[in-house]
């Protein structure tokens, strides 16, 4: 099952390296290529919740295989993508079919490693699976900027040999399924769906709307009325999508809020810091991914330091730690981006780490393990949903943010050079949008006052990213920061006993 879901673990950061290549190629945008990375999160948070619902009524081991063979179906045409018009639409269509692969796939494969091991074992087994799971995402920056240097269509391709072993594994594994005879709630699937859609549009297209928009707000405000509404209409139906009396354990909603205030800044940094390291530091595809592997020393060190922590003492003292050392290690490495040194960088990127390593693990088998009594298909799938959830709207608002941010420094910049003020504000937007595909030999073409400005304030634009950066990832402590105040509710350590156990396939309370 850790083999099946490695891919789309790798999945979610392999393309964030890719991303100035991709646009350069294909021609896209900085905010389009955002949504070709947000296509395959939003598609995750939107349909985690229908795969852990899947997962039970139709049986693990099936919707594994379903998911694995959608998963790589769309990875291939993904790769296939052509040049012109069409490029754009084409990718985001095709990462959100891979996005519904892997919400298929995962929850059903945790569903299994659930169904293995008895409770006094689950605790250290649920912390290997997702720890290692987790730490995979190490694997996409570094396997990202080795295949980028051949062909970026590459990182699509390299899922299909690795879902060839996943699915010989799974007939080798010999799994076995328990269905159950209930019906899908199929208005409560397109609620969530349509909900988590419309709000993350809202927060992706602020940057291009304004926040003062009525679309804006319109996208916002309406996807949350309609999770409302979904939250309503799941507590009164009888076969519910998702049971949310689940959330009545106080350390389960802690657990979740504390996840969601982690992933905000977990995903959506291998895109800001990758584009980053290219941009302001001008490092190739490879060196962008040695930069990203800083973090994931101290991720991999402290899951493990976590795992252990969770086993002696609960979930809660991994929480308060973690969210305490990854606010003050992405502070601390905000602090340093404007230095345009990876050296000097990697203590604090390691201390970020260390602070998302701490969390992840414990708190997410934490929440597992306080959902007896609810099926562990659909508990899953409520901890996934508010993981991907959150990775995408933080990787919209961030990304919002990071525009505004460096239009403004851009302006100030090219006025600095005696720009006509007529076109500096476009001319600024338009190095926001396109800087991500600018590499460091890539200069405007032109005798236009604004192209030669531009020539000469090259050095100044990379400082200008940074310093537009800075704000993320300073955005990344606050959240963090944040979470600290949730764990600290947490009520402390209460595992289920074994004879307090139901099935993983019993029914709701």
């Amino acid at each position: 099952m850790m083999f099946a879901v490695s891919m789309t673990f790798i999945d979610q950061t392999i393309v964030a390296i890719a991303a100035p290549s991709v646009i350069s190629e294909l021609g896209l945008s900085s905010s389009g290529m955002q949504w070709v990375i947000n296509a395959y999160l939003l598609a995750l948070a939107a349909f985690f919740a229908l795969g852990g619902r899947l997962a039970d009524l139709w049986g693990p081991r099936r919707v594994v295989v379903a998911g694995s063979l959608v998963f790589v179906v769309s990875s291939v045409l993904c790769g296939c993508v052509p040049t012109g018009d069409y490029a754009l639409a084409w990718l985001i269509v095709f990462r959100s079919v891979q996005g519904l692969g892997a919400a298929l796939l995962f929850p059903a494969a945790l569903a299994v490693v659930v169904a293995v091991f008895p409770i006094e074992r689950r605790g250290r087994a649920l912390a290997l699976f997702f720890g290692v799971t987790g730490a995979l995402t190490a694997v996409g920056p570094l396997l990202g900027g080795w295949l980028t240097a051949w062909t970026w269509r590459a990182i699509f391709w390299v899922n299909v040999p690795v879902a060839i072993v996943a699915l010989i594994l799974i007939v080798l594994a010999r799994i076995s399924d328990r269905r159950r005879d209930e019906p899908l709630d199929i208005a409560g699937a397109l609620l969530i769906a349509a909900g988590m859609g419309l709000s993350v549009l809202g927060f992706q297209q602020a940057a291009a709307w304004g926040w003062s928009s009525v679309a804006t707000w319109a996208c916002i405000v309406g996807g949350l009325a309609i999770l409302y509404v979904f939250c309503r209409y799941e507590l009164r139906t009888r076969h519910p999508l998702i049971n949310l009396a689940v959330f009545r354990d106080r350390a389960f909603a802690v657990d979740m809020l504390v996840l969601f205030f982690a992933m905000l800044a977990f995903v959506p940094l291998f895109f800001f810091a990758s584009v980053y390291a290219q941009v302001s530091l001008s490092a190739s595809p490879n060196q962008a991914a040695l930069y990203l592997l800083y973090f994931f020393v101290g991720f991999a060190i402290a899951s493990q330091w976590g795992g252990r922590i969770l086993d002696k003492q609960g979930a809660r003292p991994a929480l308060r730690i973690g969210c305490v050392v990854g606010a003050v290690g992405f502070a601390l490495w905000a602090g340093k981006l404007t230095d345009l040194s990876m050296h000097d960088q990697w203590p604090y990127a390691a201390l970020a780490g260390a602070g998302i390593g701490f969390i992840l693990a414990p708190a997410s088998t934490d929440a597992v393990n306080r959902a007896i009594g609810a099926s562990y298909g659909e508990v899953t799938g409520i901890t996934q949903t508010v993981r991907n959830y959150a990775a995408s709207v933080g990787l919209a608002v961030f990304g919002t943010v990071l525009t505004h941010t460096m239009t403004d420094n851009v302006e100030d910049t090219l006025r600095a050079r005696q720009v006509p003020s007529g076109v500096e504000h476009s001319v600024a937007r338009e190095v926001a949008e396109a800087v991500t595909g600018n590499a460091d030999a890539r200069t405007p073409s032109g005798d236009s006052p604004a192209a030669t400005a531009m020539r000469d304030a090259m050095s100044d634009i990379r400082m200008d990213f940074a310093e537009a950066n800075q704000w993320v990832f300073y955005g990344m402590a606050i959240a963090l920061a944040i979470g600290y105040l949730c764990a600290l509710r947490h009520p402390g350590r209460r595992g289920p006993s074994t004879a307090d156990e139901k099935p993983p396939d019993s029914g709701h309370r």
